[in-house]
């Protein structure tokens, strides 16, 4: 029954007990309003709601009712099979009611149905919602400043939305938006930007704040609204042409638009320093502001390379990014983000392929300019551009400015490591490098090294000098030498491929590094934390002579007081032992001690990311180590305590898995003592009812692949599992061919034990996957039957019966033989079927004589008058010949088959 007005009252109540924090009023409010989604009329009482001006300050109740309306549309809006969803009716209603709602004056809620519009025009336009652009296009030429806001909120995720659309159509309906909407958003996004910095120079100016507060909110959504322009401008150049990359054809607005957005970055700049005290607010819309101003250049970069590369383009944002990172003002160095965008920027311009010369050569006499021509031509003039813009000299001063500034480690960092060594670790060396200053400023020092390392290397290599010679290995204090050489050993580890050909680490570590370590005082952990670190990026590097002592250095530093040196420890003799050229026998004595550091480093870590690299440590070990048997007790009492402290972090427990999985690799036919671990973990993690199902499924069934790899024999417990096979096949094949390794094993181990219990399962599993598998999946799967039928030729033909009919209907039935995988398959499935002639003769009459194989057989088109025996015979003359069942057994197997069946 269909929601109406007069419903609207009971519909307020609901929402308002959702709210309640008492559980006995809030839980049935919520059955009722799930109840009442599918109901017509439901999306139409909302939005009543929602609008209604006597219910204005009820903001929560509002928002509620918001977010219901968003769910209805996500769940109801598409026809559905299972609901009658929303009626054309009561769309065109709402489709209509949203456009006259467009001044929503509380921001969540206009957000809220700004999404709402979004998700409904990727639905509905063009086709239904023709008219969303012009109205709202209408809306702006008479919109007050809060209106005006709102409509481009809802433009941005509009277009958003729409730009993700993948289809050719789409995205000629995009670019026709684009072509529409570009100059009139361009236009205003001016105006307001010249209205920002003419009000911000008055605020400047005003030393007592006697501006009104109406009129600074009023420049604040203007701000704002220039924000969302902003974005509504990337998207429209972003999405609304081809990447030039591709095409070569030039992107006019990427020209047009580009100096613009660069001198309001420097315009806005210059309010940087005065708005931080004066005007809070206006300062955090200034950082904003330049940040994603630099953002939207760098995406023009990304995705129009050859029109950014335009001469109005790219000299003067590459001259103003370069200039900003070597010589910023003093406030500017505080302000991380934007130092950030513009390391990217240069990054970006320094790494892009379509500014590097091309390798491709020209065809002798070809008039015809091709677009790859093109492409070289307009690279070799970018090129010439970026060598202007970067001469050795500033390449070199860029280096040191990197090295000597950007990477020395800030007071505030020391703080923070002093404060948590754990979390320093893993905010240094795995944080995104976009996200931090330190790290984007060694990813663009990697960049610009690999550009010109025949110039950098001597560069590098005079820098570190300079900084061994004025720190000594027996400096304790933090002093700036001590930093420079911390600097300096991160310079050396990020480049050490090309480093190489400059510094031989083996004078460098028995002269310096392993005399870094012999220093034990508690500020040399800066130090230590480093050489743990060039331990493991020099991999490559060091020689079998230097092996050694390389891997004692890292066992000592995994010996440190300070978590940080620890895990950077950890993280290098993963690096090590994973090593193509790794010394087992260099290793071996050290093993215990290593177990045993590892052991303990774990237990005292927190947090779940150091947690997995131990694991990660461990894991490799044990795959590497020969002689884990001796540690295996240790091992065991391990992972026991590991998994029951992992409860709930189904992330760690996947690296557990994987680690056991390895474990039981390397016990190979000694597994059984680790089962009263293994099994108990196995059990949990092929429960497809359990709630960690989803993430621990795939790990937990190549775990018990290996454990039947590796099983001498079988055992009650494990043979009590293979039903959980059956349902998670049940579930999906998409773990069709680890279940099928898992079968092989069982048939093999379990032998006519296994048989006799789990009959009536096998068959169900064989059944489901035959016939309903594409050929891949299939003729991993026909070995199986292939491997019953030759342990039980008697026994299992009779079980798997159904299996069998669906065998002979892809032999007789079964599609092009043009085609190698049908043809495959059709050979496999009529070689198990010449394998019951030979083994079971008296079955196969009796199956091609059934009549459900009959039925079969004339619904997949096969003639009712032929004889299924005489062409299966056909079948094996033709592709069984040449397989290993003998040709001549087949032929007198045939012949004592009764005449009858002929």
């Amino acid at each position: 029954m269909a929601l109406s007005a007069s419903d609207l009252p009971a519909m307020y109540s609901l929402l308002t007990n959702s709210l309640s924090a008492d559980e006995s009023v809030r839980k049935p409010a919520e059955a009722a309003l799930s109840q009442s989604e599918s109901r017509p009329g439901f999306c139409s009482c909302l939005m009543e709601v929602i609008t209604a001006k006597d219910l204005a300050a009820q903001v929560d109740v509002r928002l509620m009712a918001s977010v219901y309306f968003k769910n209805g549309v996500n769940r109801y809006w598409r026809n559905r099979r299972d609901s009658s969803g929303i009626s054309n009716e009561e769309k065109i209603h709402l489709r209509q009611k949203l456009l006259l709602h467009l001044r929503e004056e509380n921001y969540q809620i206009a957000l809220m149905l700004a999404v709402l519009i979004s998700k409904i025009a990727r639905i509905d336009y063009p086709k239904e919602w023709p008219e969303l652009f012009s109205v709202l296009a209408q809306q702006l030429q008479s919109a007050d400043i809060l209106t005006s806001h709102r409509i481009f909120m809802i433009l941005f995720r509009t277009l958003k939305e729409l730009s993700t659309k993948r289809l050719t159509s789409d995205q000629r309906n995009f670019a026709e938006i684009s072509s529409h909407f570009f100059d009139y958003s361009w236009r205003l996004w001016q105006s307001d930007v010249q209205t920002i910095l003419c009000d911000f120079s008055a605020l400047a100016q005003c030393i007592s704040s006697d501006a009104s507060e109406q009129h600074r909110d009023d420049l604040y959504l203007i701000c704002e609204r220039w924000l969302l322009c902003l974005k509504i401008i990337r998207q429209l150049i972003i999405s609304g042409f081809p990447s030039d990359a591709k095409c070569v054809q030039e992107v006019r607005p990427v020209k047009e638009v580009s100096p613009v957005l660069l001198n309001a970055i420097q315009s806005f700049l210059t309010y940087y320093s005065s708005f931080q005290t004066q005007h809070p607010k206006f300062w955090d819309f200034i950082k904003r502001a330049c940040t994603k101003l630099l953002k939207v250049l760098v995406a023009f970069q990304t995705r129009h390379p050859y029109s950014f590369g335009d001469e109005c383009v790219l000299p003067p944002v590459m001259d103003f990014c370069l200039n900003k990172i070597s010589d910023p003002e003093h406030d500017i160095l505080s302000f991380e983000q934007f130092l950030i965008q513009c390391m990217v920027m240069v990054k970006s311009i320094l790494e892009c392929k379509e500014y590097k010369p091309s390798l491709t050569g020209r065809v002798i006499d070809e008039n015809r300019v091709t677009i790859e021509q093109m492409k070289k031509n307009i690279s070799s003039i970018v090129g010439g551009v970026l060598t202007s813009l970067l001469p050795n000299e500033r390449i070199v001063l860029l280096c040191n400015i990197l090295i000597r500034r950007y990477f020395v480690l800030s007071a505030s960092d020391l703080e923070e490591w002093y404060q948590n060594p754990e979390s320093f670790h893993h905010e240094q060396d795995m944080v995104q490098w976009t996200e931090k200053l330190r790290p984007c400023a060694e990813a663009l020092y990697i960049v610009l090294f690999e550009n010109h390392s025949q110039l950098l290397g001597p560069v590098v290599v005079s820098i570190l000098q300079e900084a061994m010679r004025g720190c000594p290995t027996s400096v304790t204090e933090i002093t700036p030498g001590l930093l420079l050489k911390d600097a300096a050993y991160s310079a050396a580890a990020h480049v050490y491929y090309e480093l190489s050909n400059y510094l031989s680490f083996k004078d460098w570590f028995n002269g310096a590094l392993s005399l870094e370590l012999s220093n034990d005082h508690p500020n040399m952990r800066i130090i230590h934390r480093k050489v743990a670190l060039i331990l493991g990026q020099w991999v490559s590097e060091i020689k079998d002579d230097t092996k050694r002592s390389v891997y004692c250095a890292l066992i000592r530093l995994l010996q440190e007081k300070d978590l940080s040196v620890r895990l950077a420890a950890c993280r290098s003799l993963c690096f090590h032992i994973e090593d193509a050229n790794f010394s087992e026998q260099g290793f071996t004595d050290l093993l215990p001690i290593c177990w045993g550091l590892c052991f303990k480093l774990i237990e005292e870590v927190q947090e779940f990311d150091s947690k997995v690299q131990v694991l990660n440590l461990i894991s490799i070990l044990i795959g590497r180590g020969n002689e884990v048997i001796t540690f295996a007790d240790k091992l065991v009492q391990f992972f026991q305590k590991v998994w029951e402290e992992s409860s709930g972090e189904s992330l760690l427990q996947i690296q557990l898995l994987i680690a056991l999985r390895s474990f039981v690799t390397a016990l190979g036919y000694q597994t059984p003592i680790c089962y009263n671990l293994i099994l108990p973990i196995l059990q949990k993690g092929i429960d497809i009812n359990s709630p960690d199902e989803l993430n621990l499924l795939e790990d937990s069934l190549q775990l018990w692949e290996a454990i039947l790899s590796n099983a001498p024999s079988m055992v009650p417990q494990l043979l009590a599992y293979f039903p959980c096979l059956v349902e998670v096949i049940e579930r999906s094949f998409d773990h069709l061919q680890v279940a099928v390794h898992i079968t092989e094993g069982y048939i093999i181990l379990g032998g006519t034990e296994f048989l006799s219990m789990h009959a009536s399962s096998v068959a169900k599993l064989l059944d489901l996957i035959v016939g309903n598998v594409n050929d891949r999946g299939l003729l991993s799967t026909l070995p199986v039957i292939d491997i019953l039928i030759q342990c039980f030729p008697m026994e299992v033909p009779p079980l798997i019966s159904s299996a069998l009919q669906k065998l002979v209907v892809i032999c007789l039935t079964g599609g092009d033989d043009h085609d190698p995988s049908k043809t495959a398959v059709k050979a496999s499935a009529a070689a198990i079927l010449a394998r019951i002639l030979v083994m079971n003769s008296n079955y196969l009459a009796q199956l091609t004589s059934q009549p459900s194989l009959m039925l079969l057989l004339q619904k997949a088109g096969f003639p009712a008058e032929e004889n299924i025996l005489l062409c299966l015979i056909d079948i094996w003359l033709e592709k069984v010949s040449g397989t290993c069942i003998s040709f001549t057994r087949l032929i007198r197997s045939c012949s004592m088959l009764p005449c009858s069946m002929f």
